[in-house]
């Protein structure tokens, strides 16, 4: 089955994807989206890694707000990520009659990383996306699947690494040429005097940061945002899942 519907590379983080609630609301989402394009899945996985990480009291610690992953850390990462995240999400797909598929960024080399050892700090088996494959997730969209990926991805030394699934997204978003990139959160947008602002530009972005307009967790979120339009994404987009299902939210562009 072959289809020209743009894509839409969906974004969700880790902080509310063991949740019945957001999980069902998020599938009808992405029911939603389906009626007029090709959705991608990339899933984080951060508070269930923690979770794990103390659960089987595995030290770790963060750097610059990225985690240092050892050899050990990198086992547990890999659990969560692309085992009971991945699985869980793809399962609540199908189940709802998606017929999504799960991967990750080592599978057919769709992600291809380099160490990442930013000023010099070592920060273990974290990556930085050099490269994407696109073709296999080409094919597969033109059958009808979703496809749901882990950003455990492929270094170009053999070796598995930890990547930023914000990172992840942006560079499939870009590899395929969609038409927006959505990170999903907790919040319908970017809120200006209560109400979501519709379109920003780069520069828009970091004069409001600096003016105090755009605070707290909403500043990571937007410039993670900033940085996949200037990666070359024509559109990213900040919404919640009533804004993914009905396009709402604020987007990002040059």
């Amino acid at each position: 089955m072959s289809t020209q519907k743009p894509v839409v590379v969906i974004k969700i983080g880790g902080n509310e994807i063991d949740d019945a609630a957001f999980l069902g609301r998020f599938v009808a989402a992405v029911q939603a989206v389906q009626a007029d394009c090709q959705p991608v899945i990339v899933h984080g996985g951060g508070k269930e890694i923690a979770d794990l990480h103390q659960r089987l009291q595995v030290p770790f610690e963060m750097v610059q707000g990225v985690r240092v992953t050892s050899a050990e850390s990198l086992r547990l990462v890999e659990m969560v990520l692309s085992g009971l995240v991945n699985t869980r999400v793809v399962r609540w797909l199908v189940n709802r009659g998606v017929e999504a598929i799960g991967l990750t960024g080592v599978d057919a080399g769709l992600v291809q990383v380099t160490r990442w050892q930013p000023d010099g700090l070592d920060l273990g088996y974290v990556g930085k996306v050099t490269a994407v494959r696109v073709a296999p997730l080409q094919r597969l969209l033109a059958q009808g699947f979703v496809p749901v990926i882990s950003p455990v991805s492929l270094g170009e030394d053999g070796q598995t690494y930890n990547v930023n699934a914000d990172h992840v997204a942006a560079a499939l978003a870009h590899g395929l040429q969609a038409s927006r990139l959505v990170f999903v959160t907790n919040v319908p947008g970017v809120l200006v005097a209560g109400r979501v602002v519709r379109v920003l530009t780069i520069g828009q972005v970091e004069e409001m940061i600096g003016e105090g307009i755009i605070t707290g967790g909403m500043i990571p979120k937007v410039r993670s945002a900033a940085e996949a339009v200037v990666a070359g994404v024509y559109q990213a987009v900040i919404t919640d899942l009533d804004g993914l299902a009905r396009t709402g939210g604020t987007a990002i562009v040059k």
